[in-house]
């Protein structure tokens, strides 16, 4: 039975379990809608992302290990193309513009409705929240590598690099805006197994404070909106990593203490599990699917001074982790400034020349263009 409400376009389908959202759909109002019958698709860290663009490059979030990313879980999509034809993409219909569109980003048309699988989850699930400053941030990060790889398959990790303590009730007054270093997990299982998943992290390296608590899903899914409000000026650059070196944790202690804004951060993915399920060539998903960890340095700011110092900031913080990344391409959500030899090395040569081949079937004038952009491979005479 399909479920249609005030639920901003998304209908529910409870019993196969999918989820039909018009391309104007927040993570908000999807996760509004399948929360209401206990069940999620994996999204992003802030909720009111819109879905097209993450889930088109590829989506990571508190599911990915459990269910992979965003468009994998994609199962249609309607298309308006540059011709101003409508068309549906599947496996079974249209499968070379169903392969592209998970991961190849805007670049073949507009994308006004999106059908995702879903999966139970929630609707409470377990949060834990550990806080280090930055005196044994080193010590911290070097257990918490090692750690995120050990958690049992229903419980997740994230690693909120150089965030400052949220000004919430939560965090000691004493401690609130300090930099410092967060280990996050997330556990779906019984509130004993979380417990028992995040035992040994206070015993290895004391935090300054922590949240061990029941949460519900949606509340997971929006605990980071406020490190991204609306009206303010962003930047941010990525790399994947094949392990959280000692030479990475030691260029994070040089730069961390150099930001400027309260509001910038790395925010650090922890990739496992069905995000490496697919094969490289089952979707055009531009991402290593064997790195470890994908590293993202967020210079966020409320005004343009501040702002401009924490992008150089950035920018430095990226080019002193260039040569300890799992190869030359990134992640192309976390790509502000998208030129095309970063675009193809995201990619890889075979993948972005398919790509071109596609845009040049349904975007020959390259119209859809601001973007992480895969320009029109040359017709043939």
């Amino acid at each position: 039975m399909i479920h249609l409400g005030a639920m901003n376009g998304v209908a529910v389908d409870h019993v196969a379990r999918r989820a039909v959202c018009g391309g104007g759909a927040t993570w908000a109002d999807i996760d509004a809608a399948t929360q209401a019958h206990g069940l999620a698709t994996p999204g992003g860290f802030i909720s009111h992302t819109g879905i097209g663009g993450l889930s088109l490059g590829g989506g990571i979030g508190w599911l990915t290990k459990i269910a992979g990313l965003s468009c994998d879980n994609l199962v249609a999509a309607e298309v308006v193309t540059a011709d101003s034809r409508i068309i549906r993409a599947s496996a079974q219909e249209n499968p070379d513009l169903f392969w592209a569109l998970r991961g190849g980003g805007g670049n073949f048309g507009v994308v006004t409705s999106f059908e995702f699988s879903l999966h139970p989850v929630g609707p409470l699930v377990n949060l834990g929240l550990f806080f280090f400053g930055l005196d044994n941030g080193s010590k911290a990060l070097q257990f918490a590598r090692d750690f995120v790889q050990t958690l049992p398959a229903n419980a997740t990790a994230f690693l909120a690099i150089g965030l400052s303590a949220p000004p919430a009730p939560f965090v000691p007054e004493q401690y609130r805006l300090l930099p410092g270093h967060a280990l996050l997990v997330a556990g779906f299982g019984s509130a004993e197994e979380h417990q028992a998943a995040v035992a040994p992290i206070r015993e290895a390296v004391t935090p300054l404070f922590e949240l061990v608590t029941p949460i519900p899903y949606v509340a997971l899914q929006q605990m980071f909106n406020e490190s991204a409000p609306w009206g303010t000026l962003g930047y941010e650059k990525a790399l994947y990593l094949d392990a959280l070196s000692d030479a990475a944790i030691a260029v994070i202690g040089e730069y961390v203490p150099k930001k400027s804004s309260a509001l910038s951060f790395c925010p650090t993915f922890v990739l496992s599990g069905a995000y490496g399920t697919p094969a490289d060539a089952d979707t055009a998903f531009g991402g290593s699917r064997t790195a470890n960890f994908l590293f993202n340095i967020g210079a966020t700011a409320p005004d343009r001074e501040i702002y401009e110092a924490d992008r150089a900031w950035a920018r430095s913080f990226w080019d002193a982790m260039r040569p300890l990344a799992t190869g030359p391409g990134g992640y192309v959500n976390f790509m502000v400034e998208a030129d095309e030899v970063r675009v193809r090395a995201s990619y890889g040569e075979a993948k972005y020349q398919r790509l071109a081949r596609l845009k040049a079937e349904y975007d020959p004038g390259n119209i859809f263009r601001l973007n992480a952009n895969i320009k029109p491979a040359p017709q043939a005479a």
